[in-house]
């Protein structure tokens, strides 16, 4: 279905607002059509890993070591036009606590990450059927369906009451393409919390936005300015 809109969804950072936590929480939405064209060298190279002896049965940013991760971010930036990246960047310490409970704050931001690629794809002259929003299980694990009950809902007063979408929770291991989201927001989240760019200057030509969502005065839901 050529019409039909897959986003799949990664985040950066951890849910601890404490001084020990990451300063920065990043949601990335990597939005593509079929057929997903990087798919084949994706694959292509998972098969090159075995034949080099490194058995590994996914893709994981983080994890990879540095000549899998400089060779994965190669593959997606040979692709760069099949792909639109939407990234939120939410600064921890400005959150209003009411919002840090994971339950609240991870439905909101995925409802404002969504927001903008919802309205990016209104606006690209392609007739949409459907919108398949794909995200890495839900990070907490006792929470899990708490969360995904609250995404639901947050997303049904966020988003376009004219597109239909679904959202499912698969683990990452089940797409190239999560792995795809993970390693771009990898970058992002890398970009932000320590400063280095060297991964994210590889997929820049594909953020078409990245909304640091306090700096832009967004402060209907968090308290006073900073």
């Amino acid at each position: 279905m050529n019409d039909c809109l897959y986003i799949f969804l990664d985040e950066g950072g951890n849910f601890d607002f404490s001084p020990s936590g990451t300063r920065y929480f990043t949601l990335t939405a990597a939005s593509v059509f079929r057929p997903f064209t990087l798919l084949q060298e994706m694959a292509d190279y998972r098969y090159d890993l075995l034949e080099f002896g490194l058995d590994k049965q996914y893709l994981h940013c983080c994890e990879d070591n540095r000549h899998v991760r400089e060779r994965v971010f190669q593959i997606i930036n040979n692709h760069l036009d099949d792909i639109r990246l939407d990234t939120l960047i939410i600064e921890k310490r400005k959150t209003n606590p009411t919002l840090q409970p994971e339950k609240r704050f991870y439905p909101k931001m995925m409802g404002y990450v969504l927001r903008y690629a919802f309205n990016a794809a209104r606006t690209n002259g392609k007739t949409i059927d459907a919108v398949m929003v794909v995200t890495d299980q839900i990070p907490i694990k006792k929470k899990r369906r708490a969360i995904e009950k609250a995404i639901k809902t947050t997303l049904s007063t966020m988003l376009p009451a004219d597109f239909s979408y679904s959202v499912y929770h698969h683990d990452s291991k089940s797409h190239a393409m999560l792995q795809v989201a993970d390693y771009c927001n990898w970058a992002v989240f890398r970009k932000w919390e320590s400063g280095d760019s060297q991964y994210y200057d590889l997929i820049k030509p594909a953020i078409k936005s990245e909304f640091d969502i306090f700096r832009a005065g967004t402060t209907h839901f968090y308290g006073k300015k900073k």
